[in-house]
């Protein structure tokens, strides 16, 4: 393996470091830092319970921020609707009410098949206020990907509006005997449904929150495998504890920030900072109903006066491809952090932030399995452009090779291993969802094994190299497809790619890489030939990719990771696996 991608010679380190950060001290606070202390920032409830609403929306209103905004919502049309956290208080005391009105007990299981409208919002806080446990749905999902997740889970409520129950639901419900309940967000008019907001109207605002245990579920999120069904990732209430810290340590969240994370509640990061961490910390979040549009994101960000930006490395992209003339001459002097998640961020990325923005992306790196941040670059702390950051305070991280049945620590700067962590975290997943060895196999030797293969530099900054099934050895070369990328990511032509290993008899793998190009630009061997020489040069011959394909989109997740695994299915010839995530493609 090489060194990290952002050597001196190429680019400049962001200078871009606040001294007013809520964590000024990365050290000071990590060698203070308890995760009883940062439990104490919560109020609980009485007898040592502890429930996620409670402290998202009840304890704000208790201490009169009633009237402060908690959601503010912006339609598909552009109309704005505000929910102050006394609204959301009354409004989920009525969701929770309804669910109890309708045989819902404690533990019972509440999916949520929606788009970004303020009905999930509500739902998956109500839920949590009943003591059931509250299951996203992403609503691009068809009617199969629903199915499974609804019969792993069993799913006794479901929560979801006309037009998705008539295309995605009706014809599977007959296969889930433990669905009990179905609301609809309107009057759907099909046996069997109720429509919800008569429900709401008439339920009273009056709840008092359920004293749920902190080691009761609270949430359970699914996340793919590369072959077979996805895997059921229970959560507990006692992540609350983790989402409020990571909250104000990693995206710098504070009292009355205007927050925005695009990313969509179906997923983990969508749960977990678009809805838990921001109420925790008393924030008023941004809530888009539409989807990504480059001229609507730059007006949300400089009409809402966005403090702190939450959003994912696709869009970047994408924001970059489509250049400085997109900005139409907007500035956000309000914008005081930006962060991104969901897979590595190319180095390049951090610097056109940089220069875009007079600030870098915080890239971080977590999992589902974690439930919250484990490793960020900090808003008073450099930013080392292609690197994921050091481990939260409480987080201890280290970089192990598992060989013989054991996993041993390496300790030398820049060698890479599987990332690892020790358990013991707030928001650390409690299993795998009926499937106790799965779980088990994650640990090994006081360590939870990530899967994903990195490197600690010198001064203790964690390098991504890849997924430890995506790494390439090429010719007694070990490759890691991220540098590929990233060092393919700054020719001016390139806007996305990715890179897979493929046999090759004489070197054991050949490394090649699928390119997406920006506008203007267009596919040829001329342009391939660049493409080769740029990467020799920045790699060496033997890291360089040895073939390059165009493509016009690269398969990605609807969450928007790039499925190398599926590009390199599709050129060997292989069973695909489970493609229930996929976003359309044309690869």
């Amino acid at each position: 393996m090489t060194g990290p991608a952002n050597d001196g010679e190429r680019i400049s380190k962001p200078a871009h470091v606040r001294a007013d950060a809520n964590m000024e001290n990365y050290d000071k606070v990590r060698d203070s830092f308890s995760w009883e202390a940062a439990e104490s920032a919560l109020d609980g409830l009485p007898g040592g319970h502890l429930n996620i609403a409670h402290e998202a929306i009840d304890r704000h209103v208790a201490a009169g921020h009633g009237e402060q905004i908690a959601l503010r919502w912006i339609a598909k049309s552009g109309a704005r609707t505000d929910y102050t956290y006394g609204e959301l208080f009354r409004l989920t005391n009525r969701f929770a009410n309804v669910l109890r009105d309708n045989g819902l007990e404690r533990g019972d299981k509440v999916y949520a098949l929606l788009g970004r409208v303020p009905e999930l919002y509500i739902a998956a806080l109500g839920t949590l206020k009943a003591g059931c446990v509250f299951c996203p749905l992403f609503s691009a999902f068809g009617p199969e990907p629903i199915h499974a997740r609804m019969e792993i889970g069993g799913a006794n409520a479901l929560i979801t509006s006309k037009r998705l129950y008539q295309r995605k639901v009706a014809g599977i419900r007959d296969r889930l005997p433990q669905l009990r309940c179905l609301f609809t967000t309107d009057d759907a008019k099909v046996a069997g449904t109720r429509h919800l907001q008569p429900l709401m109207d008439s339920a009273s605002d009056i709840f008092e929150t359920v004293p749920t245990d902190p080691e009761d579920t609270a949430l359970l999120h699914f996340t793919s495998g590369t072959t077979g069904k996805p895997k059921g990732v229970v959560h507990v209430h006692q992540a609350v504890v983790a989402h409020h810290t990571t909250g104000r340590l990693a995206l710098d969240l504070r009292a009355g920030d205007i927050y925005w994370c695009t990313a969509d509640p179906g997923w983990v990061t969508g749960t977990s900072y678009g809805i838990i961490a921001p109420l925790t910390n008393r924030t008023t979040m941004i809530v888009d109903e539409a989807e990504f549009d480059i001229n609507r994101w730059y007006d949300i960000l400089f009409e809402e006066a966005v403090n702190v930006w939450y959003t994912a490395p696709t869009a970047i992209r994408m924001l970059m491809k489509a250049g400085a003339e997109a900005l139409g001459g907007r500035t956000f002097p309000h914008l005081r952090f930006m962060a991104s998640v969901g897979e590595p961020l190319n180095p390049e990325a951090v610097i056109w932030g940089n220069d875009t923005f007079g600030q870098p992306f915080h890239d971080n790196w977590w999992q589902t399995e974690t439930g919250g941040i484990m490793i960020a670059n900090y808003a008073a702390m450099d930013v080392k452009p292609g690197s994921m950051g050091k481990p939260l305070p409480g987080i201890t991280a280290g970089i192990v090779k598992v060989a013989d049945g054991k996993a041993t620590e390496l300790t030398a700067p820049m060698s890479m291993g599987e990332l690892a962590l020790r358990p013991g975290w707030p928001s650390m997943m409690r299993g795998y969802l009926h499937e106790q060895a799965r779980y088990d196999k994650c640990f090994k030797d006081g360590w939870y094994l990530s899967g994903d293969l990195a490197m600690r530099d010198a001064d203790g900054y964690f390098w991504f190299v890849g997924r430890a099934d995506d790494l390439i050895k090429s010719a007694g070369h070990f490759v890691g497809p991220f540098e590929v990328e990233s060092a393919l990511m700054e020719h001016d032509a390139v806007a996305e790619v990715a890179v897979i290993g493929l046999p090759d008899e004489a070197a054991g793998q050949i490394v090649k890489a699928f390119v997406a190009l920006k506008p203007g630009f267009e596919p040829g061997d001329d342009l391939r030939l660049n493409l080769m020489g740029h990467a020799r040069k920045r790699l060496g011959p033997a890291v360089a990719p040895k073939d390059i394909a165009f493509r016009q989109n690269l398969p990605k997740t609807r969450s928007g990771k790039i499925m190398r695994r599926l590009l390199k299915a599709r050129e060997l010839g292989l069973p695909e696996g489970d493609i229930s995530t996929l976003e359309s493609d044309e690869a």
